[in-house]
């Protein structure tokens, strides 16, 4: 989580809801506030494994749009009010690249669900301003994790304002399908078929994993198929030899033909003769 442009420009207080400039023209949205998105390694992990585990989530939705460490601009005219959550989703918009989320480009409307992964230069302030932003410029849904602890804290919008989810371990998101899970100590995020969201290097490992195992079978396959072809060729050996000894047998049948005609010709000549052949 970063602090955003969420207060009175030149000071700390947070804006009043109830002065908002007047569009003006003219006016530059700056694609970029100049901060890092994360402050460590393990808040860049966690929100890079949210974006691509969400964007892969809803790849084949092409109104879905999900972004990671965005500028949003929710009023016209106003380029000093922003925030830039570490993931953001919003629904009924179309996919594509933007250099920041202007709202009132967007048919005015506003990121439906958005992740802050805490890092520990976050001052209460800094978390209290975002809050406040996200309340008033409607967010749906609104999760806080702290990648240190563990510490998972929720709100989901009722009755036009974010209320705390008292029970956030095993709380599935109304909007996206996601389930979060504390039981084991460690946040796990489970999507909608029960398989957790996972970070790049693990979805290679998974991916390497699974292509290994095609690999197997495919090389089973091949094993299957050689000795199948063996067995064809021992099965067309076994037909050739049988079609041989066939051959043989017909070949020793059609002689022992012409000898027994033989026989009876000569036996036939001899009685002719007078002579009767002893048998």
């Amino acid at each position: 989580m970063k602090t955003e442009h969420c207060y009175n420009k030149g000071g700390t207080t947070p804006m009043s809801t109830q002065t908002i400039d007047r569009p003006r023209t003219n006016i530059v949205y700056p694609d970029s506030d100049g901060k890092p998105m994360a402050d460590n390694t393990l808040q860049f992990r966690w929100i890079v494994k949210l974006h691509g585990g969400l964007d892969t989530l809803f790849r084949h939705d092409p109104n879905v749009f999900v972004a990671g460490d965005l500028l949003w601009y929710p009023v016209e005219g106003n380029n000093t009010l922003s925030a830039a959550p570490d993931v953001m989703v919003a629904f009924g918009r179309p996919k594509g690249d933007r250099g920041s989320y202007r709202q009132w480009e967007e048919d005015g409307i506003a990121p439906h669900v958005v992740f802050e992964i805490r890092s520990p230069g976050n001052r209460p302030a800094d978390i209290l301003g975002k809050f406040r932003f996200y309340d008033r410029f409607g967010v749906e849904e609104y999760y806080l994790f702290d990648p240190d602890t563990q510490q998972l804290e929720g709100w989901l919008r009722t009755d036009g304002r974010l209320q705390g989810i008292e029970h956030i371990d095993g709380w599935t998101s109304p909007r996206l399908g996601i389930r979060f899970d504390l039981s084991s100590g460690e946040l796990r995020i489970l999507r909608p078929d029960g398989r957790p969201l996972v970070t790049y290097v693990e979805m290679a490992a998974e991916a390497e994993q699974a292509y290994e195992q095609v690999e197997q079978e495919r090389r089973q396959v091949e094993r299957e198929r050689q000795r199948a072809d063996q067995e064809r060729q021992r099965a067309d050996q076994e037909r050739q030899r049988a079609d041989q000894e066939r051959q043989r047998a017909d070949q020793e049948r059609q002689r022992a033909d012409q000898e027994r005609q033989r026989v009876e010709r000569l036996m036939a000549q001899l009685r002719a003769a007078g002579v009767e052949p002893d048998r």
